[in-house]
């Protein structure tokens, strides 16, 4: 999902696109960017464990000093994502960045341990929606619109 979004914003040729690893990520990765595209499996009804982390390592290095800034997210879900959503959202209102479309959630319906721990393929059309949406962050900050 995070690669097809990487592709789609990779179209707007004025835009460098880093894809970080939430393990690798840093707060200077944040600092330097000008926009965010989140992405994170649904665990436990809850952000991934490493995404957290991320989370906790970079809020306050970040806080007030990425303000204004646009990011959109992107969730794999195996049963709704809406709570991943809204923990994501808590954090980037505290930084005060700006959402520029409604979370994207993919949901597998994973529901057994067996389909749970399976290797999970995302959908054409949902790869498509990805794709469009690192476009359109891309593109928003091509044209100056964010």
């Amino acid at each position: 999902m995070v690669e097809a979004a990487a592709r789609g914003a990779a179209s707007e040729p004025t835009v460098r696109v880093r894809l970080r690893p939430a393990p690798d990520a840093q707060a200077s990765d944040l600092l330097e960017a000008d926009a965010y595209l989140f992405g994170t499996p649904e665990n436990l009804a809850a952000i991934a464990g490493l995404m957290k982390d991320f989370f906790d390592r970079t809020y306050y290095p970040a806080l007030d000093r990425i303000s204004g800034r646009p990011y959109a997210m992107l969730i794999c879900a195996g049963s709704d994502g809406h709570n991943v959503a809204r923990q994501v959202e808590r954090i980037a209102t505290g930084w005060r960045l700006k959402a520029i479309a409604d979370p994207l959630i993919v949901c597998t319906h994973a529901q057994t341990p067996e389909a749970i721990l399976a290797p999970k393929v995302i959908a054409p059309d949902d790869l498509m929606r990805c794709e469009e949406l690192g476009a359109a962050l891309a593109a928003g900050l091509s044209m100056g619109v964010f």
